[in-house]
Protein backbone atom coordinates (compact mmCIF):
# COMPACT_ATOMS: atom_id res chain seq x y z
CA UNK A 1 0.00 0.00 0.00
CA UNK A 2 1.15 3.58 -0.71
CA UNK A 3 1.15 6.19 1.24
CA UNK A 4 -0.96 8.21 -0.59
CA UNK A 5 -3.90 5.89 -0.10
CA UNK A 6 -3.17 5.87 4.42
CA UNK A 7 -6.66 8.02 4.66
CA UNK A 8 -8.29 5.56 2.66
CA UNK A 9 -6.78 2.25 4.71
CA UNK A 10 -7.68 4.42 8.07
CA UNK A 11 -11.64 4.80 6.72
CA UNK A 12 -11.94 1.37 6.04
CA UNK A 13 -10.60 0.37 8.99
CA UNK A 14 -12.99 2.47 11.17
CA UNK A 15 -16.20 1.15 8.92
CA UNK A 16 -15.15 -1.80 10.16
CA UNK A 17 -14.58 -0.81 13.77
CA UNK A 18 -18.21 1.19 13.50
CA UNK A 19 -19.84 -1.84 11.92
CA UNK A 20 -20.76 -0.55 9.06
CA UNK A 21 -19.99 -4.20 7.45
CA UNK A 22 -18.27 -7.44 8.57
CA UNK A 23 -15.88 -7.21 5.99
CA UNK A 24 -14.79 -5.81 2.58
CA UNK A 25 -12.82 -5.99 -0.32
CA UNK A 26 -11.77 -2.28 -2.28
CA UNK A 27 -9.83 -1.82 -5.63
CA UNK A 28 -9.39 0.90 -7.38
CA UNK A 29 -7.37 1.26 -10.47
CA UNK A 30 -6.50 3.76 -12.96
CA UNK A 31 -4.98 3.93 -16.10
CA UNK A 32 -5.63 0.28 -16.45
CA UNK A 33 -3.18 -0.40 -13.30
CA UNK A 34 -4.01 -1.95 -10.04
CA UNK A 35 -3.03 1.17 -7.38
CA UNK A 36 -5.16 -0.15 -4.45
CA UNK A 37 -6.45 -3.67 -3.83
CA UNK A 38 -6.86 -4.36 0.13
CA UNK A 39 -9.60 -6.98 2.18
CA UNK A 40 -10.66 -6.28 6.02
CA UNK A 41 -12.70 -7.52 8.60
CA UNK A 42 -14.35 -11.05 8.16
CA UNK A 43 -16.08 -12.99 5.59
CA UNK A 44 -18.21 -14.75 8.30
CA UNK A 45 -18.43 -13.29 11.66
CA UNK A 46 -19.81 -16.56 13.61
CA UNK A 47 -16.63 -18.72 12.37
CA UNK A 48 -14.39 -15.71 12.18
CA UNK A 49 -13.24 -16.46 8.72
CA UNK A 50 -11.66 -13.33 7.51
CA UNK A 51 -11.58 -11.57 4.39
CA UNK A 52 -9.29 -12.32 1.39
CA UNK A 53 -8.93 -10.00 -1.91
CA UNK A 54 -10.32 -13.65 -3.28
CA UNK A 55 -13.39 -13.75 -1.61
CA UNK A 56 -16.34 -14.24 -3.67
CA UNK A 57 -19.71 -11.79 -3.15
CA UNK A 58 -23.07 -12.45 -3.92
CA UNK A 59 -22.69 -9.32 -6.31
CA UNK A 60 -26.79 -8.70 -6.03
CA UNK A 61 -27.89 -6.54 -8.43
CA UNK A 62 -24.56 -5.86 -10.09
CA UNK A 63 -26.03 -8.45 -12.17
CA UNK A 64 -27.66 -6.08 -14.26
CA UNK A 65 -24.83 -4.21 -15.51
CA UNK A 66 -22.28 -6.84 -15.17
CA UNK A 67 -24.54 -10.13 -17.05
CA UNK A 68 -27.43 -9.11 -18.28
CA UNK A 69 -26.49 -5.66 -20.26
CA UNK A 70 -23.24 -6.82 -21.54
CA UNK A 71 -25.23 -10.02 -22.93
CA UNK A 72 -27.47 -6.72 -24.76
CA UNK A 73 -24.88 -5.70 -25.60
CA UNK A 74 -23.11 -8.34 -27.28
CA UNK A 75 -26.28 -8.93 -29.25
CA UNK A 76 -26.39 -5.40 -30.27
CA UNK A 77 -23.12 -5.82 -31.32
CA UNK A 78 -23.99 -8.91 -33.88
CA UNK A 79 -27.13 -7.21 -34.84
CA UNK A 80 -29.22 -9.87 -33.27
CA UNK A 81 -31.08 -7.28 -31.51
CA UNK A 82 -31.87 -3.80 -31.45
CA UNK A 83 -32.15 -1.24 -28.66
CA UNK A 84 -35.75 0.04 -30.34
CA UNK A 85 -37.32 -3.05 -30.44
CA UNK A 86 -40.51 -4.17 -28.67
CA UNK A 87 -41.44 -6.40 -26.49
CA UNK A 88 -44.28 -8.21 -28.78
CA UNK A 89 -41.61 -8.32 -31.54
CA UNK A 90 -39.09 -10.41 -29.38
CA UNK A 91 -41.90 -12.37 -26.99
CA UNK A 92 -45.00 -12.61 -28.68
CA UNK A 93 -47.16 -13.16 -25.58
CA UNK A 94 -46.74 -9.64 -24.87
CA UNK A 95 -49.00 -8.79 -27.52
CA UNK A 96 -52.39 -7.15 -26.95
CA UNK A 97 -50.99 -6.36 -24.02
CA UNK A 98 -50.04 -2.69 -21.94
CA UNK A 99 -46.29 -3.87 -22.27
CA UNK A 100 -46.01 -4.76 -25.97
CA UNK A 101 -44.67 -1.84 -27.37
CA UNK A 102 -42.30 -1.14 -24.35
CA UNK A 103 -38.52 -1.27 -26.32
CA UNK A 104 -35.45 -2.67 -24.77
CA UNK A 105 -34.03 1.12 -24.30
CA UNK A 106 -37.18 1.67 -21.77
CA UNK A 107 -36.36 -2.11 -20.05
CA UNK A 108 -32.44 -0.45 -19.64
CA UNK A 109 -32.72 2.60 -18.66
CA UNK A 110 -35.75 1.99 -16.36
CA UNK A 111 -38.23 4.64 -17.49
CA UNK A 112 -40.50 1.08 -18.98
CA UNK A 113 -43.27 2.24 -16.52
CA UNK A 114 -42.79 -1.31 -14.99
CA UNK A 115 -43.15 -1.71 -10.80
CA UNK A 116 -39.61 -1.63 -9.06
CA UNK A 117 -40.47 -5.25 -7.15
CA UNK A 118 -42.86 -7.73 -6.45
CA UNK A 119 -42.66 -10.61 -3.73
CA UNK A 120 -43.07 -13.03 -6.83
CA UNK A 121 -41.18 -15.73 -4.46
CA UNK A 122 -44.20 -16.29 -2.57
CA UNK A 123 -46.57 -17.81 -5.14
CA UNK A 124 -43.00 -19.21 -6.83
CA UNK A 125 -42.23 -21.07 -3.62
CA UNK A 126 -46.20 -22.71 -3.94
CA UNK A 127 -44.67 -24.01 -7.45
CA UNK A 128 -42.80 -27.21 -8.67
CA UNK A 129 -38.77 -26.07 -9.49
CA UNK A 130 -39.23 -27.20 -12.96
CA UNK A 131 -42.86 -24.96 -13.38
CA UNK A 132 -41.33 -21.91 -11.62
CA UNK A 133 -40.15 -20.09 -14.76
CA UNK A 134 -43.53 -20.41 -16.55
CA UNK A 135 -45.37 -19.02 -13.91
CA UNK A 136 -43.16 -16.07 -13.11
CA UNK A 137 -43.36 -15.47 -17.08
CA UNK A 138 -47.08 -15.55 -16.88
CA UNK A 139 -46.85 -13.14 -14.01
CA UNK A 140 -44.80 -10.67 -15.78
CA UNK A 141 -46.86 -11.07 -18.60
CA UNK A 142 -50.15 -10.01 -16.34
CA UNK A 143 -47.87 -7.37 -14.31
CA UNK A 144 -50.11 -4.07 -15.50
CA UNK A 145 -48.15 -0.74 -16.41
CA UNK A 146 -47.57 2.12 -13.58
CA UNK A 147 -47.47 4.68 -15.78
CA UNK A 148 -46.58 5.08 -19.65
CA UNK A 149 -43.24 4.12 -20.79
CA UNK A 150 -41.06 7.64 -21.27
CA UNK A 151 -43.22 9.33 -18.64
CA UNK A 152 -40.95 8.42 -14.87
CA UNK A 153 -38.00 6.69 -14.23
CA UNK A 154 -38.49 3.84 -11.68
CA UNK A 155 -35.66 1.27 -10.99
CA UNK A 156 -36.79 -1.88 -11.84
CA UNK A 157 -36.39 -5.23 -10.98
CA UNK A 158 -39.21 -6.62 -13.22
CA UNK A 159 -37.43 -4.90 -16.13
CA UNK A 160 -34.70 -6.81 -15.91
CA UNK A 161 -36.55 -9.77 -15.47
CA UNK A 162 -37.86 -9.10 -18.84
CA UNK A 163 -34.18 -8.59 -19.92
CA UNK A 164 -32.83 -11.75 -19.14
CA UNK A 165 -35.97 -13.43 -20.86
CA UNK A 166 -35.27 -11.10 -24.50
CA UNK A 167 -31.67 -12.75 -24.04
CA UNK A 168 -32.46 -16.46 -23.36
CA UNK A 169 -35.33 -16.13 -26.48
CA UNK A 170 -33.10 -14.56 -28.45
CA UNK A 171 -29.97 -16.54 -28.36
CA UNK A 172 -31.76 -20.27 -27.36
CA UNK A 173 -28.98 -20.14 -24.63
CA UNK A 174 -29.14 -19.98 -20.56
CA UNK A 175 -28.44 -16.77 -19.28
CA UNK A 176 -25.51 -17.78 -17.08
CA UNK A 177 -24.39 -20.36 -20.06
CA UNK A 178 -24.58 -17.18 -22.75
CA UNK A 179 -22.32 -14.69 -20.73
CA UNK A 180 -19.81 -17.19 -19.36
CA UNK A 181 -19.65 -18.47 -22.86
CA UNK A 182 -19.37 -15.29 -24.78
CA UNK A 183 -18.05 -12.77 -22.60
CA UNK A 184 -16.49 -14.34 -19.36
CA UNK A 185 -14.14 -16.72 -20.88
CA UNK A 186 -12.89 -14.66 -23.89
CA UNK A 187 -11.80 -11.95 -21.28
CA UNK A 188 -10.04 -14.83 -19.47
CA UNK A 189 -12.35 -14.57 -16.33
CA UNK A 190 -12.82 -17.90 -14.39
CA UNK A 191 -16.43 -18.93 -14.99
CA UNK A 192 -16.11 -21.14 -11.37
CA UNK A 193 -14.39 -18.35 -9.14
CA UNK A 194 -14.50 -15.11 -11.26
CA UNK A 195 -17.82 -14.51 -12.23
CA UNK A 196 -20.63 -16.52 -12.25
CA UNK A 197 -24.45 -17.69 -11.31
CA UNK A 198 -24.67 -19.80 -8.66
CA UNK A 199 -27.38 -22.20 -9.33
CA UNK A 200 -29.22 -23.11 -6.47
CA UNK A 201 -28.80 -27.02 -7.27
CA UNK A 202 -24.61 -26.29 -7.09
CA UNK A 203 -22.15 -27.33 -4.26
CA UNK A 204 -20.35 -24.57 -3.42
CA UNK A 205 -16.84 -24.14 -1.36
CA UNK A 206 -18.77 -22.21 1.21
CA UNK A 207 -14.78 -21.32 2.76
CA UNK A 208 -14.49 -18.93 -1.04
CA UNK A 209 -17.61 -17.04 -0.27
CA UNK A 210 -18.93 -14.13 2.31
CA UNK A 211 -21.26 -15.10 3.94
CA UNK A 212 -24.83 -12.95 3.51
CA UNK A 213 -28.00 -12.88 5.74
CA UNK A 214 -29.36 -15.55 8.22
CA UNK A 215 -32.68 -15.46 6.06
CA UNK A 216 -35.79 -15.15 7.57
CA UNK A 217 -37.62 -16.43 5.20
CA UNK A 218 -34.91 -19.72 4.58
CA UNK A 219 -34.56 -19.48 7.77
CA UNK A 220 -30.48 -20.59 7.35
CA UNK A 221 -27.33 -18.26 7.03
CA UNK A 222 -26.96 -17.84 3.26
CA UNK A 223 -23.64 -18.54 1.94
CA UNK A 224 -22.85 -19.23 -1.86
CA UNK A 225 -26.42 -19.35 -2.14
CA UNK A 226 -28.38 -16.37 -3.80
CA UNK A 227 -28.96 -13.44 -1.59
CA UNK A 228 -32.49 -11.88 -3.49
CA UNK A 229 -35.65 -14.44 -2.97
CA UNK A 230 -37.05 -14.14 -6.30
CA UNK A 231 -33.78 -14.95 -8.42
CA UNK A 232 -33.65 -17.63 -5.40
CA UNK A 233 -37.14 -19.33 -6.73
CA UNK A 234 -35.81 -19.07 -10.35
CA UNK A 235 -33.17 -21.08 -9.52
CA UNK A 236 -30.11 -18.82 -8.93
CA UNK A 237 -30.13 -17.64 -12.57
CA UNK A 238 -31.69 -14.19 -13.15
CA UNK A 239 -31.79 -11.23 -15.38
CA UNK A 240 -31.69 -8.93 -12.17
CA UNK A 241 -30.10 -11.06 -9.60
CA UNK A 242 -27.74 -13.90 -8.99
CA UNK A 243 -24.47 -13.06 -10.51
CA UNK A 244 -21.20 -13.98 -7.77
CA UNK A 245 -18.21 -12.55 -8.04
CA UNK A 246 -14.75 -11.35 -6.74
CA UNK A 247 -13.38 -7.96 -6.66
CA UNK A 248 -10.18 -9.02 -9.26
CA UNK A 249 -12.91 -10.47 -11.94
CA UNK A 250 -14.93 -7.38 -11.99
CA UNK A 251 -12.07 -5.51 -12.61
CA UNK A 252 -11.27 -7.50 -15.44
CA UNK A 253 -14.58 -6.63 -16.90
CA UNK A 254 -14.29 -3.15 -16.02
CA UNK A 255 -11.15 -2.26 -17.37
CA UNK A 256 -11.56 -3.99 -20.37
CA UNK A 257 -15.09 -1.94 -21.17
CA UNK A 258 -13.23 1.26 -20.14
CA UNK A 259 -10.81 0.13 -22.57
CA UNK A 260 -13.28 -0.46 -25.46
CA UNK A 261 -14.50 3.21 -24.74
CA UNK A 262 -11.67 4.65 -25.04
CA UNK A 263 -10.49 2.97 -28.51
CA UNK A 264 -8.77 -0.35 -27.55
CA UNK A 265 -9.03 -2.94 -30.95
CA UNK A 266 -8.02 -5.69 -28.83
CA UNK A 267 -11.60 -6.58 -27.41
CA UNK A 268 -13.55 -6.87 -30.21
CA UNK A 269 -16.98 -8.42 -28.78
CA UNK A 270 -18.10 -4.88 -28.53
CA UNK A 271 -17.59 -1.77 -31.12
CA UNK A 272 -16.57 1.92 -29.02
CA UNK A 273 -19.48 3.01 -31.12
CA UNK A 274 -21.92 0.95 -28.62
CA UNK A 275 -19.77 1.31 -25.70
CA UNK A 276 -20.84 4.99 -26.07
CA UNK A 277 -24.37 4.46 -26.37
CA UNK A 278 -24.73 2.61 -23.67
CA UNK A 279 -22.52 4.43 -21.36
CA UNK A 280 -24.32 8.20 -22.34
CA UNK A 281 -26.37 9.55 -19.91
CA UNK A 282 -30.23 9.29 -21.01
CA UNK A 283 -32.70 11.94 -21.54
CA UNK A 284 -34.48 13.28 -18.30
CA UNK A 285 -32.78 10.45 -16.35
CA UNK A 286 -29.64 9.71 -14.43
CA UNK A 287 -29.74 6.45 -16.19
CA UNK A 288 -27.46 5.21 -18.70
CA UNK A 289 -28.17 2.04 -20.63
CA UNK A 290 -28.09 -0.58 -18.00
CA UNK A 291 -26.19 1.84 -15.79
CA UNK A 292 -26.42 4.49 -13.10
CA UNK A 293 -24.65 8.09 -13.72
CA UNK A 294 -23.58 9.93 -10.33
CA UNK A 295 -27.15 12.02 -9.08
CA UNK A 296 -26.79 15.86 -8.68
CA UNK A 297 -26.95 15.44 -5.06
CA UNK A 298 -26.03 12.92 -2.45
CA UNK A 299 -24.21 10.41 -4.81
CA UNK A 300 -23.12 6.89 -3.68
CA UNK A 301 -19.68 8.15 -5.33
CA UNK A 302 -19.24 11.50 -3.77
CA UNK A 303 -18.55 14.36 -4.70
CA UNK A 304 -15.76 13.97 -7.73
CA UNK A 305 -16.50 11.95 -9.94
CA UNK A 306 -16.89 13.40 -12.88
CA UNK A 307 -20.37 13.69 -14.92
CA UNK A 308 -18.91 11.46 -17.21
CA UNK A 309 -19.29 8.07 -15.01
CA UNK A 310 -20.73 5.12 -14.87
CA UNK A 311 -21.91 2.53 -11.65
CA UNK A 312 -24.23 0.50 -9.99
CA UNK A 313 -25.10 -0.89 -6.44
CA UNK A 314 -25.98 -4.33 -4.88
CA UNK A 315 -28.42 -4.85 -2.11
CA UNK A 316 -25.70 -7.01 -0.11
CA UNK A 317 -23.17 -4.15 0.19
CA UNK A 318 -21.50 -4.26 -3.45
CA UNK A 319 -20.33 -1.34 -5.94
CA UNK A 320 -18.29 -0.25 -8.63
CA UNK A 321 -18.20 3.36 -9.90
CA UNK A 322 -16.17 4.46 -13.33
CA UNK A 323 -14.48 7.70 -13.77
CA UNK A 324 -14.77 7.19 -17.46
CA UNK A 325 -12.88 10.86 -18.48
CA UNK A 326 -10.21 9.90 -16.16
CA UNK A 327 -9.85 6.19 -16.45
CA UNK A 328 -10.52 5.37 -12.89
CA UNK A 329 -12.54 2.46 -11.28
CA UNK A 330 -13.44 2.02 -7.91
CA UNK A 331 -14.55 -1.22 -6.56
CA UNK A 332 -16.54 -2.10 -2.94
CA UNK A 333 -17.34 -5.14 -2.31
CA UNK A 334 -18.61 -5.68 0.97
CA UNK A 335 -21.38 -8.14 2.89
CA UNK A 336 -23.05 -5.52 4.73
CA UNK A 337 -26.80 -7.71 5.27
CA UNK A 338 -24.70 -10.35 7.55
CA UNK A 339 -25.85 -10.90 9.45
CA UNK A 340 -29.15 -8.69 8.80
CA UNK A 341 -30.35 -6.46 6.22
CA UNK A 342 -31.07 -3.87 8.84
CA UNK A 343 -27.93 -2.62 8.49
CA UNK A 344 -28.03 0.29 6.20
CA UNK A 345 -24.77 2.32 7.31
CA UNK A 346 -23.31 1.64 4.40
CA UNK A 347 -25.47 4.74 2.19
CA UNK A 348 -23.74 7.60 4.16
CA UNK A 349 -20.61 5.92 4.17
CA UNK A 350 -20.05 5.15 0.44
CA UNK A 351 -19.68 9.13 -0.66
CA UNK A 352 -16.98 9.48 1.89
CA UNK A 353 -14.88 6.33 0.69
CA UNK A 354 -15.25 7.41 -2.71
CA UNK A 355 -14.35 11.10 -1.68
CA UNK A 356 -11.30 9.63 -0.21
CA UNK A 357 -10.06 7.82 -2.96
CA UNK A 358 -10.51 10.46 -5.20
CA UNK A 359 -8.82 12.70 -3.35
CA UNK A 360 -5.65 10.34 -3.04
CA UNK A 361 -5.79 9.99 -7.11
CA UNK A 362 -6.49 13.52 -7.76
CA UNK A 363 -4.31 15.40 -4.58
CA UNK A 364 -7.55 17.29 -4.27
Amino acid sequence: MTNNFEQVDSLMRYAISDKVFPGAVLLVARNDSIVFFEAYGYANIFSRRKMTIDTIFDLASLTKPLATTPAVMRLVQQRKLSLEQTLESILPCFKKTDKGQIKIKSLLCHNSGLAAYREYYYKLSKVPPDARRKVLESLLIKEFMLYPTGKKVLYSDLGFMILGWVVETVTGRRLDHYVSDEIYRPLGIDSDKGLFFAGINAKPIIEEFAATEISPWRNILLEGVVHDENAYMMGGIAGHAGLFGSAGSLHILLSSLLSVFHGSPSINMFGKDLLHTFFKQQKGTDKALGFETPSLANSSCGDYFSKRSVGHLGFTGTSFWMDIKRNIIVILLTNRVHPSRENDKIKSFRPKVHNAVMNCLLKL
